[in-house]
């Protein structure tokens, strides 16, 4: 089989050839192979994240597509073309520089800036005192020299032409099983809940509108994300059941009936999650089941409980079995993942959750040939 032909076999519970092996090297793998700053990658799309990624698929030989989920300014499903402006607003002398959102027709800063490195992924969500520079800014430049490429759905054919056969790739659904994402969000909600529900509600004609769209597409998407990291980390089981639950049990159900496997990223806990998503929704494949410290999945006991109902994909330490261990320790856990998961189908071979950027090559080699070899059906 094909990588594309395994992980759809996985996703249509289809016994595939052998366990896919689909670690998760969904930024800084890809950027360090390339030998450029960063900052080409992320600010300047020279080469854009998708295509990098993709050439690292290719480089390991993985089972691979699941991490692609970045496809521009422009929504690859409505066209709609978002409505701010990324402006450079410090620079530093190493060639390191910060940005911030920008939405010309409110006059209106984002209150968080971008930092952008020569060896790492941008820092996100950053308050503008914790770097020493001021709320407002006094000056700024635009991000210029970003080289162009397609937008919207043009772009997502495109990825999905160079992504060929060493995988699928998805399509945003509209919905996210995280609606509170900061601590300013968490006391907000608790202190009065009905904007976030309102929220949800919102999403969910929002999911219904989008589905509908998806249906009629000539050339639809091979699974779609309905995720958000850290559920159960800004969310008790509680506030999730209250507010996010319904959204995905609606995204879930309106897939299935267009026929579209349906998909959750959500590192932190997450087994009681993967119950309640088992149980509760009609969601596909869930990930990255990570273990502790990290998180709280015991893989043998989800896949007990209900590998019947849901594709498990995980869950080695990505620390310190795939980024600090040697090929040995991860030949170890990639046996030991497959034999927990892997009976019958339904497993996908994973990380818990992304690699490391110096994780070393052979690493994620061995990873691939226990799946090829050990995991074979």
């Amino acid at each position: 089989m094909t990588s594309r032909e395994r992980l759809l076999a996985v996703l249509h519970r289809q016994l595939p050839d052998c366990v896919p092996c689909c670690p998760d090297i969904s930024n800084m793998v890809p950027c360090r192979l390339r030998g450029k700053p960063f900052w080409d990658i992320y600010a300047y799309q020279d080469p854009p994240l998708w295509k990098a990624h993709i050439d690292a698929l290719r480089t390991f030989d993985l089972d691979g597509g699941f991490e692609i989920y970045s496809f521009g300014p422009v929504d690859v499903v409505d066209g709609s073309r978002a409505a701010h402006e990324e402006r450079v607003v410090h620079r530093y002398a190493d060639g390191s520089f910060v940005t911030r959102l920008y939405w010309p027709e409110h006059g209106r800063w984002a209150d968080r800036v971008k930092v952008y490195t020569a060896d790492n992924p941008p820092a996100t969500n950053v308050r503008p005192a914790a770097i020493g520079l001021p709320e407002v800014p006094p000056a700024w430049e635009p991000l210029t020299g970003v080289k162009a490429w397609p937008e919207g759905l043009d772009l997502w054919l495109l990825i999905r032409r160079e992504l060929g056969d060493q995988g699928i790739l998805g399509m945003p659904s509209g919905a996210t099983t995280c609606l509170l994402g900061s601590p300013e969000a968490v006391y907000a909600y608790h202190d009065d809940p009905m904007p976030f529900l309102d929220r949800a509600e919102h999403m969910k004609q929002r999911v219904t509108e989008r589905m509908q769209r998806i249906g009629a597409m000539p050339v639809k998407p091979d699974f779609l994300f309905c995720g958000g990291s850290g559920t159960l980390v800004w969310q008790s089981p509680r506030v999730f059941r209250e507010l996010s639950l319904p959204v995905l049990r609606h995204a879930t159900r309106l897939a299935a009936e267009i026929g579209i496997p349906t998909h959750v990223h959500s590192c932190g806990p997450e087994a009681e999650l993967v119950r309640m998503a088992a149980e509760e929704t009609d969601l596909t494949i869930i990930d990255p089941l990570e273990v502790p410290p990290m998180g709280d999945c015991n893989l043998a006991e989800l896949k007990r409980r209900y590998g019947a109902r849901i594709v498990l994909k995980g869950n080695l330490h990505t620390t310190e079995v795939v980024l600090r261990g040697g090929v040995d320790d991860v030949v170890r856990a990639s046996r030991q993942a497959i034999d927990d998961a892997g009976a019958g189908g339904g497993f996908i071979l994973s990380t818990g959750d992304q690699c490391g950027r110096d994780t070393p090559d052979a690493n994620l080699r061995a990873m691939v040939e226990t799946a090829r070899t050990y995991g074979r059906y």
